[in-house]
């Protein structure tokens, strides 16, 4: 329990539940958009109703998001000084734009998005929202670029001791961030949809607000089809570039000891690190790892017995959470297929529509499964094959102090999830507004 094993622990739990509330703001802004933008033209109070419900669901887990977030900027300067000192100039720029740019974009339109209903026409209500879907994208792809730098570091040079940015567009079209950018905001698009589907699935179920839900039912399951199927597709490529710049996490995903041509995938595995073999091995398809890495099925893959143990990463985690997330992925397609099929006989699928609202927290846990694959996958390197993590906390930090942190923030940071979860729930549960009380909150179309 030294200060380096609790403040990996720290950082690893307060982002955890950090990601249980920013992949709803992203999908939710583009939806409630387009929800805003069918009312600008077609002037059904319906969608009207429709964003003014999901826009306060959206302002929950926006400022649960903000609360829980702000820890994680103190702890790079508490527990990773020496990282932000060696590292700084690169990882620090970009945080800087998206907080100065996007983030301050994002947070200025909804407050004009709040407080706007009664002095902007419809259509420039959804301009806004508009923008705050932007911006909101904007803040991602620019976390998503500082990550995806850690994990192939590009356009740098070590000058005094220190890497140093001199090429911000290498960065920023490194390729691992493009492919690691295009799955994580599709996939926080597609929880999303999916939260919303399961939402609405419990109102069509119970009978209330049929014409309303069946509504942002739809919109919520074409959003979700179409980005589910983007997940997997920009999943593949992402893939492709694991294998190709860390084999060491690629091998510990699939917990494959011995480098070999026409590597096999193992349907069942279960891996023991220490004696550096699979205790279990159940349904092997002989070259399907080539295949899905290189897409040549007799390519070779690098086995973790080839890598040093000291550069080898936690097997059994990342394993486990790679599977977790794949599983969780796949469930995802069957359920959007099941639903298409019987989308004509909605409200008599009881089963479907139970299963839609019982399936709601399996997307988060398939967020922060793929985040912990990619964080702990690419250990021992804080960034990869530049600065070991061991290298990277704060020098002299003892372990008390991050043992008092880390306790006092798991603990405030759980009580503010809980607290989060229980207005969603309340607020999701009680369902729109009643008509009269949205009629002439703002301009009609007609009045533009």
């Amino acid at each position: 329990m030294d200060a380096l094993f609790l403040s990996r622990l720290q950082f690893a739990i307060t982002p955890f539940i950090h990601f249980l509330f920013v992949p709803v703001t992203i999908g939710l802004a583009l939806m409630i958009a387009v929800m805003e933008t069918l009312y600008a033209r077609s002037g059904d109070v319906t969608y009207q109703r429709m964003a003014r419900f999901w826009g306060k669901l959206f302002l929950i887990n926006f400022a649960a998001g903000i609360v829980t977030g702000i820890v994680l900027e103190f702890q790079f300067g508490t527990n990773w000084a020496r990282y932000s000192e060696y590292v700084g100039d690169v990882f620090g720029s970009l945080l800087a734009i998206e907080a100065t740019g996007f983030f301050f974009l994002e947070s200025t339109m909804i407050g004009v998005w709040v407080f706007g209903w009664k002095r902007l026409s419809p259509r420039t209500h959804a301009i806004v929202m508009w923008l705050v879907a932007v911006a909101s994208c904007g803040s991602a792809f620019w976390i998503l670029t500082a990550n995806a730098w850690m994990q192939h570091p590009v356009g740098y040079e070590i000058r005094n001791g220190r890497a140093e940015l001199v090429d911000l567009w290498a960065v920023v079209l490194n390729p691992t961030a493009v492919r690691s950018i295009l799955h994580t905001v599709s996939a926080a698009i597609a929880l999303s949809a999916f939260f919303v589907l399961g939402i609405s699935a419990y109102h069509i179920r119970a009978g209330t607000e049929p014409d309303f839900f069946r509504k942002s039912f739809r919109i919520a399951l074409a959003t979700g089809t179409i980005f589910t199927l983007a997940v997997v597709a920009a999943g593949d490529l992402l893939g492709s570039d694991v294998a190709a710049r860390q084999p060491a996490k690629l091998a510990a995903m699939e917990s494959h000891w011995v480098t070999s041509a026409r590597a096999p995938m193992t349907i069942l595995v279960w891996p023991d690190q220490e004696n550096e073999k699979n205790l279990v091995e159940f349904g092997k398809i002989p070259g399907m790892l080539s295949m899905l890495a290189f897409k040549s099925p007799g390519r070779e893959v690098t086995g973790l017995l080839d890598i040093p143990k000291d550069e080898r990463p936690p097997v059994a985690i990342t394993m486990v959470h790679f599977r977790l997330m794949v599983a969780i992925g796949c469930a995802m397609l069957g359920l959007l297929a099941w639903t298409w099929w019987r989308i004509r006989r909605l409200p008599q699928s009881r089963w479907l529509l139970t299963a839609l609202t019982w399936f709601i927290p399996l997307p988060f846990l398939a967020c922060n499964a793929g985040w912990i694959t990619t964080e702990v996958g690419r250990q021992p390197w804080i960034v990869y094959k530049v600065m070991r993590t061991s290298d990277a906390v704060t020098k002299g930090l003892q372990p008390y102090q991050v043992g008092f942190s880390l306790v006092s923030l798991t603990i405030l940071m759980t009580v503010v999830a809980i607290v989060t979860f229980v207005l969603i729930a309340r607020h999701a549960k009680r369902g729109p507004q009643p008509i009269e009380a949205v009629v002439g909150s703002n301009p009609s179309p007609s009045q533009q």
